[in-house]
């Protein structure tokens, strides 16, 4: 994304609300990273949920989370 996600307005948004919850960050990295979220199951369930940043400080949906998690079986041994 290099220069061009400073200039998107999604970006400038999850600042602002980043900011106006206390969030500081440590401003350490190069810091055009973007990251993302994996649910895995255990043995042939494979990805139950996959979530990439598609702008910096895009967030994943907790509850999404905590369901896919939910939706594990524990793997017969």
């Amino acid at each position: 994304m290099m220069m061009s996600g400073f200039f998107r307005f999604g970006v400038w948004q999850n600042f602002f609300r980043a900011w106006k919850s206390g969030y500081s960050g440590n401003l350490e990295g190069e810091g055009f990273t973007l990251g993302g979220v994996y649910v895995i199951g255990a043995g042939r369930q494979g990805v139950l949920l996959e979530h990439r940043e598609k702008e910096f400080g895009d967030k994943v949906s907790l509850p999404s989370v905590l369901e896919a998690a939910e939706k594990i079986k524990p793997q017969a041994s």
